[in-house]
């Protein structure tokens, strides 16, 4: 990052601040609403910087996909979920990640590039052996326990004071009585020690809020069996005990997905599985940013974003975030969505039913209230498995939720041209009046029910462009139905009178 951006920043930074956060106290005094000013001030701040930290990254194109690689880095925290990244050696896989997290103060981070030789004992600590052993009580027990520290205290200032004491005989009596005490405070809570398995875990994943595993499909069945739990169900089992695990999201990395036809590499797919947001990463497109990333590199300015938020004020967005309303016209929107998808690709009930909460993350990160069609575009970078499956994803998504209006006006047309078509061959074959009239009595029927879905649709318009939809799909349908009447010569009724009768 250059000084001039770093200048340019921190001005955009206050300014944006001070605009904003005056705009949200005239929108609370309005509403009779309690607020501290300093809070609010502080938050506005942390969300305008991370913004700006995550522009500058997208713009060099370090990190990922110009357009969504930080993107989905946060969605993955602010959701907890997993997030894996393909793509090939030299395209800042790791840096992307790293570059992230590390602005995530208070958390601990837990970091291993994986290989056939990683055991589990590398990723989630090793057994401590005096935990084994009866009378013995494991260094760990004692971490917390104040009496036991206060005496190790004492002990090491009388052993650091030994080379100014005089007096042999007294010093080792001294000694004797001090150590003493820290022997009996041992043996009695040795004494209540049930003798159980202990596995030390400090600087483990066990301990870690946010992980990174490096290459994650070269590791061996032993770590593969692990992780999975780990992942799924943030849980780890050792020694035939099963202890909870604080990890927010795992990052996942490697040069290529396995082959899950090979029967040797078919065991991963379900390690593959549990890593739900998945992005493909590219290299630098525009000579303009590559040579911009260069010119940083030589100037040793590449990457100094100082920008950071506190693991407490992660855990606050991730409650906004959980917070943010669906309406239910987004979860019908999703099942037409899940049915589009299928007709190619499998999409299990499992991940459907666990859409929500990255949408929820996409709506707050815009700064919705509530989740809308648009923000269901960031599902691009869930529902595929394999990178060909991306084209398909995104012209779906797309196609239904950019204007789902539209796709649901053409379904309603296309089903009452449907029944015009119907009705048209029924009287063409007819002989009779009564034929007619039984055909014309199935058309009614038939676009009564299309006009009650109209009104319906009408009543859930959410913008004018919508109201306008509804109001042409009304039009057709009246059309329809009086060029029926019409040609057989029966009077012409509105569809609200004949929804009415009916």
């Amino acid at each position: 990052m250059t000084m001039e951006f770093l200048i340019v920043a921190l001005f955009a930074v206050s300014l944006l601040t001070n605009l904003t956060v005056e705009g949200i106290k005239k929108l609370l005094d309005k509403k009779s609403v309690d607020y501290s000013s300093n809070v609010m001030a502080a938050v506005t701040a942390v969300v305008i910087s991370v913004a700006l930290s995550a522009g500058y990254l997208i713009y060099t194109e370090t990190m990922l996909n110009a357009k969504i690689g930080v993107e989905l880095i946060a969605l993955a925290l602010l959701t907890r979920k997993n997030l894996f990244i393909l793509g090939d050696p030299g395209q800042a896989k790791s840096y992307a990640i790293n570059a992230f997290r590390s602005r995530i103060t208070g958390a601990k981070q837990f970091e291993r590039l994986l290989s056939k030789q990683t055991d589990e004992e590398q990723l989630f600590g090793r057994l401590d052996l005096s935990s084994l052993i009866p009378g013995s009580v494991p260094e760990s027990a004692f971490e917390g326990d104040g009496i036991y520290q206060n005496l190790r205290f004492d002990l090491q200032s009388f052993l650091n004071g030994l080379p100014q004491m005089k007096n042999e005989a007294a010093t080792f009596e001294r000694l004797a009585a001090i150590s003493g005490k820290l022997d009996a405070y041992r043996k009695a809570i040795a004494a209540l020690h049930p003798c159980e398995p202990v596995v030390q875990t400090a600087g483990k994943l066990p301990e870690a809020d946010i992980v990174f595993l490096d290459e994650i499909f070269k590791c061996n069945d032993g770590v593969l069996n692990a992780l999975l739990t780990a992942l799924n169900e943030r849980k780890y089992t050792n020694e035939g005990r099963t202890y909870p695990i604080p990890t927010i999201s795992f990052f996942a990395a490697s040069n290529e997905i396995p082959n899950f036809n090979d029967p040797e590499e078919k065991i991963l797919a379900a390690l593959y599985d549990r890593l739900e947001l998945k992005v493909v990463t590219e290299n630098i497109s525009e000579k303009s940013h590559r040579l911009a990333i260069l010119k940083d590199k030589l100037g040793g300015s590449f990457g100094a974003i100082h920008t950071t938020i506190s693991l407490e004020e992660l855990h606050t967005m991730q409650q906004e975030v959980a917070a943010i309303k669906i309406p239910d016209s987004i979860h019908d929107l999703m099942d037409d969505v899940l049915c589009a998808l299928r007709t190619q690709i499998p999409v299990s009930d499992r991940k459907f039913l666990s859409y929500f909460s990255i949408a929820q993350a996409k709506a707050w990160l815009e700064g919705h209230t509530e989740v809308t069609s648009t923000d269901l575009l960031v599902l691009r970078n869930y529902f595929w498995q394999q990178p060909s499956d991306r084209e398909f994803v995104t012209g779906t998504l797309e196609r239904l939720c950019v204007n789902p209006m539209q796709e649901k006006v053409s379904d309603l047309l296309a089903m009452a041209q449907d029944a015009k078509d119907d009705f048209d061959s029924a009287c063409g074959a007819a002989e009779n009046v009564r034929t007619k009239q039984a055909a014309l009595r199935k058309f009614r029927g038939e676009l009564v029910h299309l006009y009650q879905m109209q009104t319906e649709m009408a009543a859930n318009a959410a913008s004018d462009s919508e109201k306008a939809l509804t109001d042409g799909l009304l039009s057709e349908l009246e059309r329809i139905s009086k060029a029926v009447h019409e040609a057989i010569g029966f009077t012409y009724t509105p569809l609200e009178q004949l929804a009415a009768l009916q």
